[in-house]
């Protein structure tokens, strides 16, 4: 079995081809980019000789769905909506199978953040979205969108919880990567880059769609604070979330809820750091005139603040959630709340936002591969890992020393 993740130089691209070579049924892994001394320095730190280097460019579908003929899954860890859609375009013509990591749900693309995606001449965006549906059912694709950390785990606990329940009212996901709290201090706003902090910078502004009372609604992001205690796992920590897109496949495949939204969970401290900004103008993206110098604000923010934001030699990050969900189950108010607080595997220099989000990446095209997921067409993780794999699913995050703990009350 053969395995190729397109964005395989870049931090959770590396994570997924890492633990793909580790298994034993996959005999090759391809990770493709465009420049080869970037794949090489990721070959090299994987080590052993299952991993195969393509440097290519998103926009040559010809000389991409050539490559994809000779795999038998994809993955997509590509850095932007543009290149992204290019590869899932491609897979779903080539006929590949794919795993892909945008917080986006493709069947409905966002329609106002596009970051240049390019649609088909003659498509709107919806009828893009279902034409990428379609094209995957008729090529045999199964097409898991939106796998990963969040959209992903934060996805699966839900939808796994949502089907031990008569009905649900109420999902709430809570997730985040931040720096190790030793470290918070030491950084701008108590954050480390753990990702591409521009796509972050975006997340906070735009507008999003959530769910209140059982009506979809778009609200800024950023709104809806909420401060709470992390306190199972052995910790006790203070921390504050506030809404971001996330995880919007919800509002299609779980269209009945009461209440739902996904909060980026941050140190205390940090969204009032991002307030100031917003009021200041600092993150918008029309340009001010600076001295007869026209400068696009949220640039001039990014130069400066991205290398305060790096982290030092040593230097570690967590990944956090706590999702709640209630409603009934044989006539009683149930409320079923999942736990993580992930920490950086120093050993293998992973930090913990590539163990999060690459591992669960790569268990699902593992179970693609050995035909456990068989579905095709566009499929959300809440979806794709059904009642039957669920188990299976958190078994092997706890191999990967990845737990999440699972707490039901009555209400």
């Amino acid at each position: 079995m053969k395995a190729l993740v397109f964005g395989g130089s870049g931090k959770i691209g590396s994570a997924v081809a890492w633990d793909l070579s580790k298994d034993l049924d996959v005999e090759e892994v391809g990770i493709v980019g465009r420049h080869l001394d970037s794949l090489n320095k990721v070959k090299e730190w994987i080590g052993g000789d299952k991993i195969v280097c393509h440097t290519l460019d998103a926009d040559d579908r010809k000389a991409m769905i050539e490559l994809m003929k000779q795999y038998d899954v994809g993955i997509s860890a590509m850095p932007n909506r543009r290149t992204s859609y290019k590869t899932d375009h491609a897979a779903v013509e080539a006929g590949l199978s794919i795993v892909e990591m945008l917080e986006e749900y493709h069947k409905r693309p966002d329609p106002v953040e596009t970051e240049g995606l390019e649609l088909p001449p003659g498509m709107d965006i919806n009828e893009y979205g279902d034409w990428l549906d379609e094209t995957a059912k008729k090529n045999g694709v199964t097409f898991v969108d939106g796998m990963g950390f969040a959209p992903g785990l934060s996805n699966v606990t839900l939808g796994d919880g949502m089907r031990k329940l008569d009905e649900s009212e109420v999902a709430i996901a809570r997730v985040g990567g931040i720096p190790a709290k030793e470290y918070a201090g030491r950084h701008p706003l108590k954050y480390m880059i753990t990702w591409a902090f521009e796509h972050v910078l975006r997340e906070y502004m735009i507008k999003l769609n959530v769910i209140k009372n059982g009506e979809v609604v778009e609200v800024e992001a950023g709104s809806d604070r909420e401060h709470f205690m992390f306190d199972k796992l052995g910790k006790n920590e203070e921390l504050v979330c506030s809404v971001t897109p996330g995880m919007p496949s919800f509002l299609f495949t779980r269209p009945d809820l009461k209440k739902f939204a996904e909060k980026t969970v941050r140190w205390p401290g940090h969204w009032a750091g991002v307030d100031t900004l917003k009021e200041c103008g600092l993150l918008d993206l029309e340009p001010v005139d600076v001295n007869g110098t026209m400068v696009i604000p949220r640039e001039l923010v990014l130069a400066c603040i991205t290398p305060r934001l790096k982290p030092s030699p040593g230097e570690t990050d967590v990944c956090v959630m706590y999702n709640t969900l209630i409603g009934k189950r044989d006539g009683k108010r149930v409320k079923i709340e999942y736990y993580m607080w992930d920490k950086a595997d120093t050993k293998n220099d992973i930090s913990s936002m590539m163990r999060v989000t690459g591992f669960p990446v790569a268990i699902t095209a593992k179970m693609i591969l050995a035909g456990e997921i068989t579905g095709t067409g566009i499929i959300a993780p809440e979806d794709a890992i059904t009642a039957d794999l669920y188990p299976k699913f958190i078994a092997e995050l706890k191999k990967r020393e990845i737990e999440i703990l699972e707490v039901e009350t009555e209400l």
